[in-house]
Order: structure tokens, then sequence, then C-alpha cells
């Protein structure tokens, strides 16, 4: 995962009013594996800034993976 991903909450953290499925941007990388995510509604209004592990996150994809020509 890279600066400005799109990332997927993948457990609850409820100290942040923050649960499993809801979508973030990744602001800063601290050290491998280590991110900042901001939580932002549709407006653009940021709700929430945690500091999460990749095994927390699941990158999602908007365009498809690029095909392998054959030789």
């Amino acid at each position: 995962m890279k600066l400005h991903d799109v990332v997927a909450l993948m457990e609850a953290i409820p100290e942040q009013g923050l649960r499993p499925g809801q979508v973030g941007t990744i602001i800063d990388i601290y050290e491998p594996g280590v991110f900042e995510v901001e939580f932002a509604d549709t407006s653009g209004q940021t709700y929430a800034s945690v500091t999460l592990r990749a095994k927390q996150l699941l990158p999602l994809y908007q365009e498809p993976l690029a095909t392998r020509r054959s030789a």
C-alpha cells in the first residue's frame, strides 16, 4: 500500500466510531506496514484519522488488473 491509496477497514475500532467496511485514504506512512488513514464523509469532512497496520486494511481498486500478454 502507498500514499493516497483508498482502503477499507477490516475490523471495528469502536473508540473512533469506526466499523468494518468503512472507506478511508492513506495520508501518511510511518514505517513499512504502518499508515495514517483518514476517514471522511461524502462532503469531504474528516470524521476520523487513525494510525493502522496493513493487516487492518483492505486495499481497494477502481481499475482492472493489467492483462498479461502471452508471447
